[in-house]
């Protein structure tokens, strides 16, 4: 099936630039009049892609980040450009245990869960922790990118009962949204996957924060050519099995 209508949802305006720029996209400004999300829009080479970010608070200027924040972009996202499929892109934490390193980009697969939504409660623990399967990104391993379960939580940071929900899910990547996103899209019935860029390795013994910002530039600048390649393929290859 060839696939002409594309949505990247992405949480920073930083991880965003790249990307818009990459595929030379224009601001939709009738997006979402009185709410924070943006868009951008464009074409590549006949198919339709479109970029949501969450947008920045008027007060601080800082961009919203975490599961609310994309939970509203990706349904606003829906409701304006019905794509045939979502891409949660962005950055995200990785281990350099389970051989990670900074840069390199990682496709979800074969789920993604909360790692820090813990109701232990007889039948609530999976609920809780969403179990939500993604798009079968094994289609694309032709293109060389590393594969692993994405966990999503509310910091930043990694507490260690954290770690140990990580584990225990087989977690390879750790970010603020994707479960959001990922779960939004399950509803609409709309295939969805990630593609993340890693900025910082959990377990380096460096704080987290000054290593994100440290690699973001670099993280971001991959990012975006992984994009390129993943919406160039999807382009070209009518055989995509969407469901």
């Amino acid at each position: 099936m060839r696939i002409n209508k594309i949505t990247f949802i992405i949480a920073m305006e930083a991880e965003a630039k790249p990307i818009i720029k990459k595929f030379s996209l224009l601001e939709d400004k009738t997006f979402c009049p009185g709410l924070p999300m943006r868009s951008w829009v464009g074409e590549f080479e006949g198919t339709n892609v479109s970029i949501v970010i969450n947008g920045k608070d008027s007060g601080n200027g800082l961009d919203f980040i975490g599961t609310e924040a994309a939970t509203l972009a990706t349904h606003l996202a829906i409701e304006k450009f019905q794509p045939q499929i979502i891409i949660n892109a962005g950055t995200a934490g990785a281990f350099a245990s389970k051989g990670a390193h900074v840069g390199e980009i990682y496709l979800s697969y074969p789920k993604v869960v909360f790692h820090d939504h813990r109701v232990d409660i007889p039948g609530w623990r999976p609920h809780g922790e969403g179990h939500f399967k993604v798009w079968d990104t094994e289609q694309l391993k032709t293109l060389g990118f590393k594969y692993g379960i994405v966990t999503t939580g509310s910091s930043l940071d990694m507490l260690p009962e954290d770690e140990k929900q990580i584990n225990r899910l087989g977690g390879k990547l750790k970010d603020m949204e994707a479960a959001a996103v990922i779960w939004v899209a399950s509803l609409h019935n709309i295939p969805a996957f990630c593609v993340k860029a890693v900025t910082d390795l959990v377990d380096s013994g460096k704080p987290t924060h000054e290593e994100f910002l440290e690699n973001l530039k670099f993280a971001t600048t991959n990012l975006a050519e992984g994009c390129f390649k993943i919406v160039r393929f999807l382009a070209y290859n009518p055989n995509i099995r969407l469901k």
